[in-house]
């Protein structure tokens, strides 16, 4: 009990909380485990928990009215989903599905709104971190906002190399499969876009695309990128 117990002080939101008070949030949390293309949930649904990855990989989307998948995030071991958390009363804001076969820990919310009310020092260190999150999240948008779509992509890579990848032997491994047109989802681009880039980056050498992932074996040299 006292090693999955501390899982919890492994997530953001929790690290701040004493042993007693993660004993409390524990009493509250369910284990859950999905298949590669499972759907956690889905947009426009009641929203009943708060999900974080022990471990795995996950994507958000929202579709829109022709069918076509807008990708929100992709998230890994840590993160916390949905975003808008355990205040809002809204519904789910995205469909969340597993990439690959993953462990996660769901926390009710009315559990939690109820653990909260009863332990206020819970609820400020959570209100702490979230507040972080949300002006992570505005830096993200800003970012973007102020990229045209080849910089976007290079931006992308350069997050998923430093979220998602491992270094062997100065080449990192993005072990994130993804097709072309999920990456152009996640950009606000084409999947031509997407492949013209890719195509670039890997004649110089930089990127190589796998169908696990992909290989960046010159990360300087990506970050340092620009278009002609």
């Amino acid at each position: 009990m006292q090693q999955q117990m501390e899982l919890l002080r492994q997530i953001p939101l929790f690290r701040d909380l004493t042993q007693e008070e993660v004993t409390r949030v524990w009493s509250i949390v369910i284990t859950r485990s999905y298949r590669k293309r499972t759907a956690i949930f889905t947009e426009g649904s009641k929203k009943e928990a708060v999900f974080f990855i022990r471990n795995g990989l996950i994507k958000t989307y929202k579709t829109d009215e022709n069918g076509h998948e807008h990708i929100m995030s992709f998230l890994k071991t840590g993160d916390m989903f949905p975003h808008t958390g355990f205040f809002s009363k809204h519904p789910y804001p995205a469909t969340a599905e597993a990439i690959m076969e993953t462990k996660l820990l769901a926390i009710p919310t009315q559990a939690f709104e109820l653990l909260m009310m009863e332990t206020p020092a819970i609820a400020i260190k959570v209100m702490r971190v979230l507040s972080g999150k949300i002006m992570e999240l505005q830096e993200k948008l800003q970012e973007l906002t102020g990229q045209d779509v080849q910089d976007r992509g290079v931006s992308f890579l350069i997050k998923l190399a430093e979220h998602y990848g491992t270094e062997h032997s100065g080449v990192i491994h993005v072990e994130l499969p993804m097709t072309n047109q999920e990456f152009a989802n996640t950009i606000g681009t084409t999947r031509e876009t997407v492949n013209r880039l890719i195509n670039q980056l890997r004649k110089e050498g930089i990127v190589e695309p796998q169908r696990s992932g992909y290989l960046i074996h010159n990360f300087n040299a990506l970050k340092a990128w620009t278009h002609k």
